[in-house]
């Protein structure tokens, strides 16, 4: 997975005079605040060198773990094609970007950045390379959502991890109450993320939402720590990419967690692959999330036929048809 080119060509004019000694040392304070999943009441990239921090080491991560999980959506419902977005805790545009590549008949999109830094990133990148029409508004997520206009898409990525567990209740139903078609809700992929994705998840199910992906059923996950659910794209790093971060190794893999959920009901599929598939000769291993709420290994060999012909073009995060 990569960048769309014109994002990919924004990003570089945005870096190409920054010092690499200051990127690194910034690109290392914004890894610190996210690991340690700091809430000190200080925006993470509230100045201008951490959102370029981000853009060189962040962005093409959570741009592939965002559109991997739209394409989830896209795949649940094939028949659907949002004209309005609205994304809360927008970052610099993430999900307008992997929006616009999954549906380009996107006509209005609504973007709420409390980092006024990174809004006017944000802002510059999206210039002239979309014909949406783009807001963005200045917002804390957990205050500042009222007056907002539903849309057919909502989104929030990457943003639970930054608010108090308190705050998450009331902000999931607000967005619910915004939603006119689809919810979705990334996190990074650690079992803390995995924890808050099930909380969105049980509040929305209760709410009356049906669950699109990447559950195959409504049930309690089966899943039991240290086991916990998620996924992961691997993520090709520019050489900036892996000068600021001190990397020999030309990729990187963005493991991430999401839940889908949407106003209008649709057939599951049969399972979702849950973990990376064990091939071996004329065999392949899959662990399974199946629609009757059990998750389980299941081997599948040339003596299934086309089963098996379908079960060996699997991949991590892939739902198994009907």
């Amino acid at each position: 997975m990569e960048l769309p080119i014109p994002l990919r060509q924004g990003v570089e004019r945005l870096l190409e005079k920054v010092p690499l000694p200051t990127l690194k040392q910034a690109a290392k304070t914004l890894s610190d605040r996210y690991r340690a999943e700091l809430r000190d009441g200080r925006l993470h990239m509230a100045e201008e060198m951490a959102v370029k921090a981000y853009l060189a080491t962040r962005l093409p991560a959570t741009y592939a773990a965002v559109h991997a999980s739209l394409d989830a959506v896209s795949e649940a419902r094939p028949d659907y094609a949002p004209k309005t977005l609205l994304d809360v805790g927008a970052g610099p545009g993430t999900v307008l970007w992997a929006a616009l590549d999954l549906w380009p008949d996107l006509e209005q999109a609504v973007l709420i950045e409390a980092s006024a830094a990174v809004r006017r990133v944000g802002e510059a990148l999206a210039t002239e390379a979309m014909t949406a029409r783009i807001a963005w508004l200045a917002g804390d997520v957990t205050i500042d959502l009222a007056g907002l206009q539903p849309a057919e898409l909502v989104t929030c990525a990457y943003v639970l991890d930054e608010i108090g567990p308190a705050s998450l209740p009331k902000l999931i139903d607000r967005l619910w109450h915004l939603t006119d078609d689809t919810l979705l809700v990334v996190e990074p992929g650690t079992p803390a993320g995995w924890q808050r994705i099930l909380a969105v998840r049980r509040q929305l199910i209760e709410a009356g939402a049906s669950v699109l992906a990447p559950c195959p059923h409504e049930a309690p996950c089966p899943l039991l720590p240290p086991d916990w659910c998620h996924f992961s794209q691997r993520v090709a790093r520019s050489r900036l990419h892996r000068l600021a971060k001190d990397a020999d190794v030309p990729w990187e893999d963005e493991k991430f967690v999401y839940v889908a959920a949407s106003r209008q009901a649709v057939a599951p599929p049969q399972a979702r692959v849950i973990a990376p598939p064990k091939s071996g000769s004329g065999k392949v291993l899959l662990k399974l999330c199946e629609k009757d709420g059990s998750a389980d290994e299941k081997l599948f060999t040339k003596r299934d036929g086309d089963v098996f012909k379908a079960a060996r073009r699997l991949g991590w995060g892939d739902a198994l048809p009907e």
